[in-house]
């Protein structure tokens, strides 16, 4: 592989006969020469990955012979050139990953052949011009990641094949019913956006959807049978959690709401058979208890149910489930002492404990820590998640350390944390602390415990 540096020379117009220039991944800096229109038989132009600054040259758009264009993560500044509009053989166009802002122009619904079309990671803004709709050939697209504005154009049910679409804008008003025309959707992103209204019923016709990332939620979600990660986090979500939930729980394996507005109670319909094995529902206002049934989901390895209003007491039978990882009951109303079933299968699995900022009391139970198997080794080779790697999801919790909340990413395999602090603990600190030699964090701060610090907690080389 070449590693050239520099600029592109102004002479590179001379190469009239060029049909492919590849230059990505190079160190090349300044900007795209003006006479780089004069390559009138170039088909192929990858720039990406580079060190260019200004704008895209308009003259771009008169090489009428590009099938493919790349100019990823390289312009700081600038908008899209309508000129572009003009390429109408072009298959790829890769825009990604810049700092170039403005509006989508219009012009690009001229590209009728076009597949792929990578806008992703910009500062763009105004809404979505209606005329992409005419992009019937598209499979892929990529816009997430800008500012685009206003509604969503009903146009779009032409593109049958879209893959990412809208996730982390600005988008505003109702998702379209027409959007249950895209049968061959299989991923689906528009969460972090402003779309407040319910979600059409149509959508239930999407029967291919692997990956969702949405708003609302309507009952006739739970069609939705062949879908095993549903992510509708950090949304303007309000109102309940439909029961139907635990329903599809036999081929969901992620379900994260966390960080909306959703009340009520948390569904109560799990079954034997789950498929379950992340659970996310932090940062909403649910209340009541948890449900028993999550007793069925046996391949569960994380349950975050922080930040909410839930006012039961502990639920000693969660103990019990054998994958489970990550349990986060913080912030909530829990009350009354910690009583476990004495199981030898206690948490064994168990790398995240965080139950602060509730009112527990009474003793620390000896039995809570005593199988914690997973922090009493420093062996970082720890058993890898099943979706853990998945393309479109990674599980991440809300921790406190030292004051300061952290969001830790890839949590299955790089943390290990016991979180007690503010309750209403007494007595004294339990000798088997010490053993648990693998955990990096350990927090019994604001309760009424006594004694002394124990000296074993200073072999905890990793603390």
């Amino acid at each position: 592989m070449n590693n050239f540096y520099g600029t592109i020379p102004p002479e590179i117009g001379n190469l009239t006969n060029l049909i492919c220039l590849d230059l990505h991944a190079k160190q090349i800096s300044g900007t795209i020469p003006s006479q780089i229109a004069s390559l009138a038989k170039i088909q192929i132009l990858h720039i990406f990955d580079n060190h260019l600054n200004g704008p895209i040259p308009e003259e771009i758009g008169y090489l009428r012979s590009l099938t493919k264009l790349s100019l990823g993560e390289n312009f700081r500044n600038g908008s899209i050139p309508t000129s572009l509009g003009n390429l109408y053989n072009l298959s790829f166009l890769y825009i990604y990953l810049n700092q170039i802002s403005g509006p989508i122009p219009s012009e690009l619904g001229n590209l009728k052949n076009l597949n792929h079309l990578e806008l992703s990671n910009n500062h763009l803004t105004s809404p979505i011009p209606s005329e992409l709709g005419n992009l019937k050939n598209l499979r892929d697209s990529g816009l997430s990641n800008n500012q685009l504005s206003g509604p969503i154009p009903s146009e779009l049910r032409n593109l049958e094949n879209l893959n990412d679409l809208l996730s982390n804008n600005q988008q505003s008003g109702p998702i379209p019913s027409s959007i249950g025309n895209l049968r061959n959707l299989y991923t689906l992103f528009l969460d972090d956006n402003n779309l407040i209204e319910v979600i059409p019923s149509s959508i239930y016709n999407l029967t291919s959807l692997t990956v969702l990332h949405l708003g609302e939620l309507p009952s006739s979600i739970c069609n939705l049978t062949s879908l095993p990660v549903l992510d509708l986090g950090r949304n303007n979500l309000m109102g309940v959690i439909p029961q139907c939930f635990g329903n599809m729980s036999g081929h969901l394996e992620v379900l994260d709401m966390q960080h909306n507005n959703l009340s009520s109670t948390l569904p109560t319909t799990f079954s034997i058979g789950s498929a379950l094995r992340s659970f996310n529902l932090y940062g909403n206002k649910l209340e009541g208890k948890i449900p028993r049934s999550l007793e069925y989901c046996q391949l569960l390895e994380v349950l975050d149910l922080g930040n909410n209003l839930l006012n039961a007491t502990f639920p000693m039978w969660v103990g019990t489930l054998p994958e489970l990882r990550v349990l986060s009951l913080r912030s909530n109303k829990l009350q009354g002492p910690i009583r476990t079933s004495g199981s030898v299968y206690m948490f064994l699995e168990l790398q995240i404990l965080d139950l602060s900022c509730n009112d527990f009391s009474k003793n620390l139970p000896m039995s809570l820590f005593q199988h914690l198997k997973a922090m009493r080794t420093i062996d970082k080779r720890t058993k890898a998640s099943r979706y853990e790697f998945h393309r479109y999801y990674q599980d991440s919790v809300d921790v406190v350390t030292k004051g300061l909340k952290l969001e830790v990413v890839r949590i299955l395999s790089l943390y290990t944390t016991i979180d007690l602090s503010n309750n209403k603990f007494e007595g004294y600190i339990p000798c088997i602390l010490g053993d648990l030699i693998g955990f990096r964090v350990l927090n019994l701060s604001h309760n009424g415990l006594k004694g002394h610090i124990l000296p074993s907690l200073g072999s905890l080389l990793d603390l």
